[in-house]
């Protein structure tokens, strides 16, 4: 026959079991809790960031850059667009690469999910570094300034890294007739 003290201990054994299994069940759900918060806030923050990249200005800046002619090196771009000096033509440049850096940033330090900027950003991304990254590496060098748009390149080796060559625009814009 059991005695009472070895009931006693196994319903004490039991209440420690069922007291640890409810904690360590709490933790796990505030675990859980607390990455939904983050994925929500990196949400939040990265559809604050994409909100201005929709904007009328912005977008105004970004074509004009991007539908700018090419240029041979630093030297001819320099001298066809009047470098930094011309607000008329650096303006728009400098609007959209420090849009980039900035979101460079946020990419790097893990603020922003670097996949969901892969997602609707990165053919924009990877357009306008192909265009003015070397003039922009070459500033770096003739200037003794290396961190000049450093983030927009990083941001851009996220994007062929995560993209690859999937990004061009002969692929995104199609004209499809009505079924």
């Amino acid at each position: 026959m059991i005695e009472l003290s070895v009931i006693r201990d196994l319903v004490a054994i039991f209440g420690v079991i069922a007291g640890f299994t409810y904690y360590v069940l709490t933790v796990r759900n505030a675990q859980r809790n607390q990455q939904h918060q983050l994925e929500t806030r990196q949400a939040q923050l990265f559809m604050q960031v994409y909100d201005r990249f929709t904007t009328k200005e912005f977008q105004n800046d970004y074509r004009t850059i991007v539908l700018r002619d090419d240029w041979t090196d630093y030297d001819d771009y320099v001298q066809n667009t009047g470098g930094i000096e011309n607000l008329e033509t650096s303006t728009p440049i400098t609007v959209t690469f420090i849009y980039f850096e900035g979101l460079g940033v946020l990419v790097e330090e893990g603020l922003i999910d670097v996949n969901l900027v892969a997602k609707l950003l990165s053919a924009s991304v990877i357009q306008v570094w192909e265009k003015f990254g070397p003039y922009f590496v070459e500033m770096r060098e003739r200037t003794g300034q290396p961190r000049i748009y450093d983030k927009t390149e990083y941001l851009y080796n996220e994007m062929k890294r995560l993209r690859g060559d999937d990004w061009s625009f002969e692929g995104l814009i199609r004209t499809q007739a009505p079924r």
